[in-house]
């Protein structure tokens, strides 16, 4: 009687472990964050996990690619858009939870150059002849139709009366880090991308920077997916916090918040 008591318990303790994986499976949170994160939001993942030992997935890509993920039934939690017309969007698809919403960055989109280019200090202003810097080569930026930074491209570059001229040069990437690998490797002789991208990517140089109202607000909006776990809340409040505003703030971007621990 003993003896089968005591495989019984074994038996339990089995089971147990063999559930452990998936319980602790289920308490990943997954974010879906715009690519121009990824080097300031791996270093915030690793701080949260080492506070909670939750740990936290991310998945890298252009906003617009990811909000179209999160409407085809993508498992994420959290969506970090580069703009607030794929947050819009993801909201008229009724997936996110609208009240988690919050601005939580600000950017600025530069002109690079590879960085050995002999292009330097450009003047960007009203009129500048970008068309005729870039030569024979190509300029990259993302997707002006759908990728944020190319939207402002875009965008800054009508205002500034450049874009007519300069648009057969425009190599179109799938990403801001897609547009930033063209110009590191040389395979375009401009880019315009985020200002946090270019100080991560030793291979460029900032050669100029548009003028912030030259394109509507670069605004990251983030907020928690209709089908997050509740553990998101948390991670939610992190972002937020102090030690978020300080990883951020070290990567260039401009925090929109009062941190709130």
């Amino acid at each position: 009687m003993h003896r089968l008591a005591g495989l019984f318990t074994a038996f339990i303790i089995l089971l147990a472990g063999a559930h452990a994986p998936a319980a602790a499976q289920d308490k990943t949170i997954t974010v879906f964050a715009a690519a121009s994160m990824k080097n300031a939001l791996d270093d915030i993942n690793a701080a949260y996990t080492a506070k909670t030992g939750l740990k936290v997935t991310a998945s890298y890509a252009a906003s617009s690619a990811l909000a179209k993920q999160i409407e085809q039934g993508a498992p994420a939690d959290v969506f970090i858009s580069a703009d607030t017309d794929w947050m819009d969007y993801a909201i008229g698809k009724k997936n996110i939870n609208e009240p988690t919403r919050m601005n939580l960055l600000g950017n600025s989109i530069v002109l690079i150059a590879p960085k050995d280019s002999k292009i330097d200090n450009v003047a960007i202003a009203q009129g500048f002849d970008l068309a005729k810097l870039a030569g024979d080569g190509k300029i990259a930026t993302g997707d002006v139709k759908a990728v944020p930074v190319g939207k402002y491209a875009r965008a800054a570059l009508e205002k500034l009366g450049s874009w007519q001229a300069a648009e057969p040069k425009f190599a179109m990437a799938d990403s801001v880090r897609a547009a930033l690998t063209l110009v590191a490797r040389g395979e375009a002789v401009l880019g315009i991308v985020y200002s946090t991208d270019a100080k991560v990517e030793p291979g460029v140089k900032i050669v100029g920077t548009f003028p912030a109202d030259s394109h509507p607000a670069i605004i990251y909006p983030v907020a928690a997916t209709t089908t997050a776990k509740p553990e998101t809340t948390d991670y939610l409040a992190f972002l937020r916090s102090t030690a978020a505003k300080n990883i951020l703030e070290k990567y260039g971007f401009k925090f929109l918040l009062s941190p709130t621990t």
